[in-house]
């Protein structure tokens, strides 16, 4: 298995064979953990019904307790990101990729059109100006590469 350790805004930096989570930020580490196994899938690294890293992987590649990492992948099998086969590990779900756009839809877009209209609100925008900046909006070097 590989793994990309550009795939996690949280991550610092890899050292030696060992990628390093970001103590600093907010978000408890294994929820780091579940977003970078998300954008791993997400980046088609791992693909549906393909084993994933076990706990203890996880624990040795990021430098963290296994009970961390395991509850990081609970938490994808709660969602059913991830299942568990018995004595095998646990495995990417069919629908994961799916799952995981819809859910990151839902989450991170509706969360910045919400502040961004707020603040246009704030700074006296109006709705048709707001509509005619997103239509006007032409990604430009990297961002066009995102697209």
């Amino acid at each position: 298995m590989h793994y990309n350790t550009n795939a996690l805004v949280s991550l610092k930096y890899m050292e030696g064979n060992k990628l390093i989570l970001n103590a600093d930020n907010m978000k408890p580490i294994y929820i780091q953990i579940a977003e970078w196994l998300e954008v791993e899938i997400l980046n088609n690294n791992l693909q549906a019904d393909e084993r994933i890293y076990s706990q203890y992987q996880l624990a040795d590649m990021f430098t963290i307790n296994p009970a961390t990492a395991a509850k990081g992948l609970n938490l994808l099998a709660d969602e059913d990101i991830v299942y568990k086969k018995r004595g095998l590990g646990m495995f990417v779900s069919p629908n994961a990729k799916q799952f995981i756009l819809t859910k990151r839809r839902k989450q991170v877009l509706e969360q910045m059109i919400k502040e961004l209209v707020i603040e246009s609100k704030r700074l006296g925008v109006s709705e048709n100006e707001l509509i005619k900046m997103i239509l006007a909006f032409k990604p430009v070097g990297k961002e066009e590469e995102e697209l």
